[in-house]
């Protein structure tokens, strides 16, 4: 099977911009359709006359296709219309209780399997796949959102078989975990007895029926022209450069330019028909990046000496095409280095219910998970087999976010994990101060500790609000003070993290007492120990009654402000303020 596939996938219908087709027949279906929509802006009932002519609709008008209809009737109706799988639309469909969501079509490039998992997710349904490799965890070769050329079925049943598989990469990119006999090797032997291959690379490569090539997008096209240029014209131009240089345009990262060709039709029409975006930059930038074939007439003309290499080399990178020029375009290309991606992951208070789906894709999309070892413990069956796991003990933070940053600078696909939300007393913070703009950085919001615990006490935070942390390995115990003196004047409801422990089962008395000061007795307090949890507790008290040697590291506690109340026993601050004389 040889084939390839559109440069750029679609991304999953709950998460991006496109459109998707709901179809129903009755009135439960249309109920079920409905909570879609609610949840999609991007999702529409498509009606038209009779269910048959609305499938068809949605099929030729979607990037996405959810039928509330029987799984033969969706067949009968589709299978006319079917072209490729990378370019017909996912199709998922499900049963009239809404029990299973099945994805039909498009499982992996046209991503069914993920909108199964949604629709199933909002629906309170089962997603059911069958595809091979999402049936045994491993990762599609066709879902890396890359093209792909080559032998597709022939290694992916490789891999799923345990066949010695070997990766030969020109570098090292952020792919996702994959399985042990999938394992690198160097770029020699080029024929079918050396046995099955992934190749990820740039280069125009010979392929066989053992033989599976990944495009990765690592090529920027800088291109100039006259005004009017024809887009045939610049399309030639271009696809005769890359040829000349052993380079497969399905590699293309982008194509860029200077900025006062940002409406140039026919520049703009050769990146719509490769299906990359077009970048463009003010000629002031392009003129400080150094090029081997500078040019004062196109200075004089535009303003920068180069517009194609400085283009392609806006963002650093090798030249690999210099300048060559048509009658009214020029291109150049160069090769841009892999860039790592850090994915920084929030887990939530460790119910896994309370997990977000992104964080569940996230760790599903990396290479190495680094984290806590009790955290990662937590997630260990979400893993992909193949994932390489840093864990390490309590005190190890500085530790676990350099390697982390290590691992992504080097290239791989890497996920973070803490609990409750990254960014809030977290890994987000030492990460990132050592994190350069060498790797992409993906921020994973999670349900904070402090949000779990409010949800369990009442409604505590329904006023503003503060956290701190007691904790004084990082922050000074002077400078703790004079923040929950400011946090107990200015009357803010405060949560309080790292609240007590052993070596520290002083300062929670003293901080209450701080409160006290400023509020009526009767204050409530609450404490919620490992929120979401098995051994979940909620203890409730005042600023009078409270004993602080209930509280341990995996507590948090919430103190009241001066309008906090107990009703019906949850803690209620009103959202309208009203001061007592």
């Amino acid at each position: 099977m040889t084939s390839t596939a559109p440069h750029r996938h679609r991304d999953t219908p709950g998460t991006g911009p496109h459109r998707v087709g709901l179809v129903a027949a009755t009135a439960a279906g249309r109920r079920h359709a409905r909570t879609l929509a609610a949840a999609w802006p991007h999702a529409r009932l498509v009606e038209a006359d009779g269910v048959a002519d609305a499938l068809r609709t949605a099929w030729t008008t979607c990037d996405a296709v959810v039928a509330f209809l029987a799984t033969g009737a969706v067949v009968r109706v589709l299978a006319p219309l079917l072209g490729d799988k990378r370019t017909d639309p996912a199709v998922v469909v499900v049963d009239e209780a809404a029990r299973h969501a099945v994805a039909l079509l498009g499982g992996h490039s046209g991503g069914a399997n993920t909108l199964a998992a949604e629709v199933a997710a909002l629906l309170d349904a089962r997603p059911v796949v069958t595809t091979a490799t999402d049936a045994v965890d491993l990762p599609g070769l066709d879902t890396l959102g890359w093209p792909v050329e080559g032998a597709v079925a022939a290694v992916s049943r490789a891999i799923l078989d345990g066949e010695p598989v070997r990766l030969v990469a020109d570098a090292v990119w952020p792919l996702p975990a994959l399985p042990p006999n999938v394992h690198p090797g160097p770029p020699t032997g080029e024929h079918p007895q050396d046995g099955y291959r992934v190749l990820v690379t740039d280069r125009v490569v010979p392929v066989d029926d053992r033989t599976v090539v990944l495009r990765p997008p690592s090529l920027v096209a800088g291109v100039g022209s006259s005004r009017g240029v024809p887009a045939a014209e610049v399309d030639a131009l271009l696809h005769r450069a890359l040829a000349d240089a052993g380079l497969s345009p399905a590699s293309l990262r982008c194509l860029a330019s200077v900025d006062v060709k940002a409406d140039e039709e026919g520049i703009r029409a050769t990146a719509d028909t490769l299906g990359v975006p077009l970048r463009t930059w003010p000629a002031a930038e392009l003129s400080a990046v150094d090029v081997p074939h500078p040019s004062e007439v196109v200075r004089a003309a535009v303003g920068t000496p180069s517009v194609a290499e400085a283009a392609a080399l806006r963002d650093g990178g090798t030249l690999l095409v210099p300048k060559t020029a048509s009658a009214m375009a020029t291109v150049a290309v160069a090769r841009h280095a892999p860039r790592g991606r850090l994915a920084i992951v929030g887990l939530g208070p460790g119910a896994a219910d309370l997990r977000t789906p992104r964080a569940v894709a996230e760790l599903r999309r990396a290479a190495v998970v680094v984290g806590l070892d009790q955290y990662v413990d937590q997630v260990r069956d979400l893993l992909r087999p193949g994932t390489r796991v840093l864990a390490s003990g309590l005190g190890a933070e500085e530790e676990r976010a350099r390697s982390a940053v290590a691992e992504a600078t080097a290239g791989h696909a890497v996920a973070l994990v803490g609990s409750g939300d990254a960014g809030v007393y977290a890994m987000a913070s030492p990460a990132l101060e050592y994190a350069d703009e060498r790797i992409d950085v993906v921020g994973v919001p999670g349900v904070t500790a402090a949000l779990a615990a409010a949800a369990l006490l009442g409604a505590p935070i329904g006023h503003d609000h503060v956290y701190l942390s007691l904790s004084d390995l990082h922050t000074p115990w002077p400078v703790i003070e004079r923040r929950v003196a400011a946090a107990a004047e200015a009357d803010l409801v405060a949560l309080l993290y790292n609240p007590r422990s052993r070596a520290r089962d002083w300062q929670l008395g003293a901080v209450l007492a701080t409160f006290a000061a400023h509020r009526p007795p009767q204050t409530p307090v609450g404490v919620v120990r490992n929120a979401s949890r098995p051994d979940e507790r909620v203890h409730l008290a005042t600023l009078a009654t409270f004993d602080p040697t209930v509280v341990d590291m995996y507590g948090l506690v919430v103190v009241g402000s001066s309008q906090t109340r107990l009703v019906g026993g949850r803690m209620v601050t009103p959202r309208g303020y009203r001061w007592r004389g």
